[in-house]
């Protein structure tokens, strides 16, 4: 009896220690915080469709039942990765006037077949307007030391032609110098404008999520300066810090002022806080696109990250908590 009770207890011991490791994953209590400038780059899964054209007085795409966001992923059953096979594929297609289309449309599978139309120049045209990629600057928010693991920007990457998440296949964030600032004004927010050097990879692009972009760092970390991870009940109202950079790769600090804590349970748009550093709303008019990402700091500590602007009034913004960005890191 004693030996059976020993053999289920050994057992339990066994499952547990096999099972353990999944539920005790915790990001760190520490992570490095950035606020770099980042240029960003993304290769969607599909060929997207961002916009459709009448060729002849035919939508071809209409007519096919093609929604803006598609994702096309075979053209006549083969595979195409990106816009380059999609058009070789369709130039070599036996049937000049239609193929076959397979596309994914939420988390469905589709076909259709898609007419082409020849245009004045006796040129067959689709009617779609396609992109493969997406290009841009963000702010780099914390990196893991310890798995170094990297989270920023603190929102999706959208398109701006379909206003729907970027379905990522795979991607790179690598180094951008700031070389000026378009102003933001009541009703227009402005932006960051840079130099992009794709060549000087800083890590990889793995996950696009409603909290921010995700992946592997792999730059030099090692002189860099740990801060506290913030609990959400160690936030409160009142002073705190963005760290950005505006010109070059120079990171500075910028004071703001928290307004409102927001429900933990919301993924974005947790903490709202005002603008208060005159050097910032002077250079800036307030927040500008490329700022998000930026880190958001208060008593040492990282409590989140800039997410969005408020278009009526730039010098007001949204932030989101740090600990939302760590948790979606791990999933």
């Amino acid at each position: 009896m004693f030996l059976k009770k020993f053999k289920n207890a050994f057992l339990s011991l066994l499952l547990i220690m096999c099972i353990l490791p999944y539920n005790i994953l915790a990001y760190s209590d520490y992570v490095i915080v950035s606020g770099k400038n980042i240029g960003i780059q993304v290769k969607s899964d599909g060929i997207m469709v961002v916009g459709m054209y009448s060729v002849n007085g035919v939508s071809p795409g209409k007519d096919a039942n093609i929604n803006l966001g598609d994702r096309i992923i075979k053209i006549n059953d083969n595979y195409v990765n990106d816009i380059d096979e999609m058009v070789s594929a369709i130039s070599n297609s036996n049937n000049k006037e239609k193929v076959k289309i397979t596309y994914i449309r939420g988390n469905n599978t589709n076909e259709t077949y898609l007419k082409l139309i020849k245009d004045s120049n006796d040129v067959y045209k689709t009617g779609l307007y396609v992109k493969d990629e997406i290009n841009g600057i963000g702010t780099l928010t914390y990196i893991d030391p310890t798995t170094k693991m990297y989270g920023a920007l603190g929102h999706a990457i959208i398109d701006k032609n379909t206003l729907t998440k970027i379905e990522i296949k795979d991607g790179k964030i690598y180094k951008s110098n700031v070389t000026g600032i378009t102003k933001s004004q009541k009703g227009n927010p402005g932006e960051k404008n840079a130099e992009f050097y794709s060549n000087i990879v800083y890590g990889t692009v793995i996950k696009n999520t409603e909290s921010g972009i995700f992946g592997k760092y792999y730059d030099e970390i090692s002189d860099s300066k740990l801060y506290k991870v913030a609990e959400i009940d160690e936030i409160k109202l009142g002073k705190a810090k963005i760290l950005t950079v505006l010109d070059g790769n120079n990171i500075k600090e910028y004071e703001i002022n928290i307004t409102r804590l927001n429900d933990a349970n919301s993924k974005i748009k947790n903490i709202s806080f005002d603008i208060t550093d005159t050097n910032l709303i002077e250079i800036t008019g307030g927040i500008v696109q490329g700022m998000s990402g930026s880190p958001i700091i208060q008593d040492e500590k990282i409590i989140g990250a800039v997410t969005h602007v408020v278009v009526d009034d730039p010098t007001k913004g949204y932030g989101i908590y740090i600990t939302n960005m760590l948790e979606e890191m791990e999933k």
